[in-house]
């Protein structure tokens, strides 16, 4: 009798430890997955994006599209000079996920800073540099050099060591021979103009948009701005389109930000721009072309 109770009680303690063993491992494999969802739900993916001006009206179409197909959600964008963007993401190397430039110059500037993530470059889409006047003034020009004579008396573009479309137009007047430029050791350019425009010229505007309100209220008769802009701003038409080889390329770099917490969506996130065939359609109403 004693000998069988002791068995018996034996038996039920490697039953005991057997199912408790048994437990602990149900309960580790379950609590991982929930462990992740729960924290993914409590934390959802919000991106901060730093973009040029000009993809002010277009970007947030194609970030809707991909919140409603990703979940992924965007904080406020900031949308100004490329320039300025460089300048702080510099200042605040955590301010951004992603930055778009409207230039090569400015995504330069900010791979030497390290403010992004060089291997994520990749040049994004390209873009026209166009005159516009006001709409239905009937203002015609036919070249740049026409910008010398009497039937122009004002013209407008923007700041070229912030906006990179002023940096464009001040190549296509340098080409047409009606300045000349100088870059110092920071890289600042200077420009010299020719006496046929020096009294015509506002070179002053702090992004493209101000050029186009500066066309639209007849502050200037005509300005340089991207074909892209004459959808996003009312009052003004392209009135002529600078050929492309009076400037260097104008391409918009995207690159993912060196110090985001977010590099995979960051990253995935400029992949939908350049791979989804919805957002392409919705570049593509504003006027951008794939750059590649």
């Amino acid at each position: 009798m004693k000998k069988r109770s002791l068995v018996a009680v034996a038996c039920s303690i490697a039953l005991a430890g057997a199912l408790a063993l048994t437990g602990c491992a149900g309960t580790g494999s379950s609590a991982g997955p929930s462990d992740q969802k729960s924290d993914s739900s409590a934390q959802p993916v919000q991106l901060t994006v730093f973009a040029a001006n000009s993809l002010e009206k277009v970007l947030p179409e194609v970030q809707a599209l991909y919140t409603a197909k990703t979940g992924v959600t965007f904080a406020d964008t900031q949308f100004k000079a490329s320039g300025d963007l460089v300048s702080q993401l510099q200042a605040d190397s955590k301010a951004a996920d992603v930055l778009i430039t409207a230039s090569t110059a400015t995504m330069d500037t900010a791979v030497s800073n390290k403010s992004v993530d060089e291997s994520t470059r990749l040049d994004m889409f390209k873009n026209d540099l166009v005159l516009v006047a006001a709409s239905g003034s009937g203002i015609k020009v036919s070249s740049v050099a026409d910008l010398a004579g009497d039937s122009i008396s004002s013209f407008a573009l923007g700041e070229p060591n912030a906006v990179p479309a002023g940096k464009y137009a001040v190549q296509s007047l340098e080409a047409a021979g009606l300045c000349t430029t100088a870059t110092d050791d920071a890289k600042k350019i200077s420009v010299t103009w020719v006496d046929t425009v020096a009294s015509k010229v506002n070179a002053g505007a702090d992004k493209v948009g101000t050029v186009a309100k500066y066309v639209a209220s007849g502050q200037a008769q005509v300005g340089f701005v991207y074909s892209s802009d004459v959808y996003r701003y009312d009052g003004i038409e392209a009135i002529f389109t600078v050929p492309a080889d009076a400037h260097k390329a104008i391409k918009y770099p995207g690159a993912v930000c060196a110090d985001t917490a977010n590099s995979q969506a960051a990253a995935d996130f400029l992949k939908f721009c350049m791979e989804d065939a919805e957002a392409q359609k919705v570049f593509s109403k504003y006027g951008f072309e794939l750059a590649a």
